[in-house]
């Protein structure tokens, strides 16, 4: 099959993910390389760029992905937001958006797909 059939089979809301996982995972591993090299960081750029993949290829354990990253992302965003408070705000600007997107495009994936 190739590339432009598949791109016709997916829809709006699966294109929207499909991107945002894929620029996610990217900014984080890129974001990886000026921060020391921590796992975590590094775990979940990699994880979202598989499930970018795995929405993409509409493969079954997408949904899984899907949600082992929003628990993951949610925890990681809300222990740097804790710890770091308003001190850094460049860092509560760059996280509160991500911590939202990751809800919206898992919510419109796991909840509203179901509907």
């Amino acid at each position: 099959m190739t590339i432009t059939t598949k791109q016709k089979r997916i829809n709006r809301i699966q294109l929207l993910s499909v991107g945002f996982y894929a620029v996610t995972g990217v900014l984080l591993l890129i974001f990886l390389l000026f921060t020391g090299f921590p796992p975590h960081i590094g775990f979940l750029g990699i994880v979202s760029l598989i499930t970018a993949y795995s929405l993409y290829a509409k493969r079954v354990w997408a949904p899984w992905l899907v949600f082992i990253l929003l628990v993951t992302s949610t925890v990681f965003s809300v222990i740097t937001l804790y710890a770091v408070g308003l001190s850094n705000l460049f860092v509560t600007a760059m996280l509160l958006p991500y911590l939202v997107l990751t809800w919206y495009v898992s919510v419109e994936l796991l909840v509203l797909k179901r509907s």
